[in-house]
Order: structure tokens, then sequence, then C-alpha cells
């Protein structure tokens, strides 16, 4: 409960930038701010291969300015940023194929954008509290397990390169010129509103959307150990994250409930939907190409900085998704 007062106390009545706010983690980061009673804008291209959604506002649309708007457009950007007082910097491509195809445009948004936001920053916001979503994809194949914000990175994809660059972009500003920033280093975040439509931002959920139609679902590889973050555990890290002055200049890992194998995974998954089928295949050639094998992390030190630890465990978050899309798939497909 202090928690969460402190956190009205943190935003009430502040002005907030979401960029990436109509997608599956940006939304219900906003959902969770306007209840805090923020003022807030969020900013979303509404790309059709990128997650934004309208219908993740579903309820709270009145109460948010959406501005659609891309991050790569710089000088739009540079009239968005002023006068806010917190920007959650969530917008990007997360598709890691998709970066090896095309990794002009993952070039575009994950790099140069978010060197062109934080320059807006600098000049039109000096005082604006960031914090950015990283990925844990620029560790590349681990060295040890579980991984610590120490182990070296070195991406295995397009993706991982350029969200190395964005991080290390927003740690650079807070270190030379004082943009307040912080990166989070996110897992698999799965939960409401994630993309289900195809696997360009998460393989759990082509799986979901599988089980709710009744048909049978592809696990590739299924010896490789995972972890996994509830999407309201991710939304308290940034929030911890942005009104901590602890914080500042950091980067942290999240984690979530003990690793599982992707095909225990299916079978838990399977087991909470009261049925299905899945097929264990090998990995695709271009997939096992830049797959980083077992990962899972050590999320300790962001619980040590800002008292933060993930409270849901996997049978929950997998049966609230489920029954979140059992209702609302029509709206994702």
């Amino acid at each position: 409960m202090a928690v969460s007062t402190n956190f009205r106390r943190a935003f009430a009545g502040k002005r907030v930038l979401v960029t990436g706010g109509l997608g599956f983690i940006g939304s219900n980061l906003t959902r969770r701010l306007v209840d805090l009673g923020a003022r807030l804008t969020i900013v979303d291209a509404l790309i059709p291969e990128y997650g934004g959604n309208r219908r993740n506002l579903a309820g709270v649309a009145s109460r948010v300015r959406v501005v659609r708007a891309d991050v790569r457009d710089w000088a739009r950007m540079a009239r968005l940023v002023r006068g806010q007082d917190f920007l959650f910097n969530l917008a990007g491509q997360t598709s890691h194929m998709d970066s090896m195809t095309d990794p002009q445009t993952d070039l575009d948004i994950n790099c140069r954008a978010q060197l062109a936001i934080l320059e807006a920053c600098r000049v039109h916001n000096p005082a604006i509290r960031i914090v950015f979503a990283s990925t844990r994809q620029i560790y590349g194949k681990p060295d040890y397990l579980p991984v610590d914000e120490k182990h070296p990175l070195r991406p295995v994809d397009v993706n991982g390169i350029n969200k190395l660059a964005g991080e290390e972009f927003h740690l650079l500003y807070s270190k030379v010129h004082g943009i307040r920033a912080t990166a989070l280093r996110l897992t698999n975040t799965i939960g409401p509103r994630m993309r289900v439509k195809d696997a360009r931002q998460t393989f759990v959920g082509v799986w979901v959307r599988r089980l709710v139609e009744g048909q049978p679902f592809e696990v590739w590889g299924g010896g490789q150990l995972r972890d996994f973050t509830y999407v309201d555990d991710a939304v308290e890290a940034f929030l911890l994250a942005a009104c901590r002055d602890e914080a500042v200049g950091e980067i942290f890992n999240l984690g979530g409930p003990p690793p599982v194998t992707l095909q225990r995974l299916a079978e838990v998954l399977v087991s909470i939907n009261g049925g299905g089928d899945f097929v264990v295949r090998e990995f695709p050639g271009d997939r096992k190409k830049i797959d980083i094998g077992d990962y899972y992390a050590d999320d300790r030190l962001i619980g040590r900085k800002l008292g933060w630890k993930p409270r849901t465990d996997l049978r929950v978050m997998l049966k609230r998704t489920l029954e979140y899309y059992r209702r609302e798939l029509k709206f994702y497909v």
C-alpha cells in the first residue's frame, strides 16, 4: 500500500509522455498512470507490424491525449518533449528477424530516433526524467546463468546492436548532459494486450492465439530455458525507476519466477487452458542462427536498489493472459 501511495504522490498531476503508448507494455503502463492521476500524452505510429492497437486503451482513451506520430519524425518529437515531467521511452522495432531482413528500419527506430529524442530533451527539456525500455537481447549468448548486469554485451542480431546503442545514448546523456535516465533490460514480458497476431513481439502470443482458436501450436527447440515477467510487474519497475533518485544513470535487469524450458511452458499453458496440442520442432535455420540458447536474468540489483521483485507466478500470468484473449481476441488478429 505504501508503494502505491508513493506512486500517486510522484505522478498525480504530472505531465507524462509515453512513446509506443498504444503497444503492449506502453498501454499497460499508460493505464496505470491514468489511475495514478497523471496527465498523459502517448505517441504511437500505429505501424501494423509493431503492435500498436487502439483497443489497448479501451475504457481510458478519453483520459489520454493520443498523438499519432513516428519517433523518426524528429521535429515533431522535439515539440512533444517540451513541458513533460516524465518520458517513458518504449517505442521500438522488436522483431529480431525483421531487424535482419530490414536492418535500416531497425537502425532508424532503435538507434537514430533515440539519439534525436535525447537531443530534443537536452535542448528543450533538460529536466525531464526518462526511463528507457532496453532488452536482454543485448547480452547475446550467455557465458553464465543467471545473467547479471556485468555480463559481456555481445548481441547476436541487428536489433540487439541497435538497442544497445539506444541504451548507451541514454546513459551517455545522463552522465554528460545531466538528462536523468534509467535503462531497464527486459526479458520475455507477457500478459494482456501483447501482440498475438505473429511472433514479432513474443512467441508466447502466437501460442496463446492458437490455443484460444483451438489450433495446435509449434514449440521450436523445446529445451531452452527462459524466464518471463508479467506485464504488471514490468510496469511497477518502470514506475519505480522513474520516481527513485537511486535509479538515475543505472541499468537494471528485470526477471521473473524461476525459469522453465519452452516445452514445460507449453505444457503448463495447455494445462491452464484445459486442453490443446503442440508439436516440438527443430529451430528453423534462419532463426537458429540468432537464437541465444538458455537465458534467465539475475534481477537482484533492482531488488537491492529499488525494492522491485517479480510478484506474479507463471501459472497466474498465463491464466490471466488466456482469460483476456478469450474475451478480446477478435481485436488482436
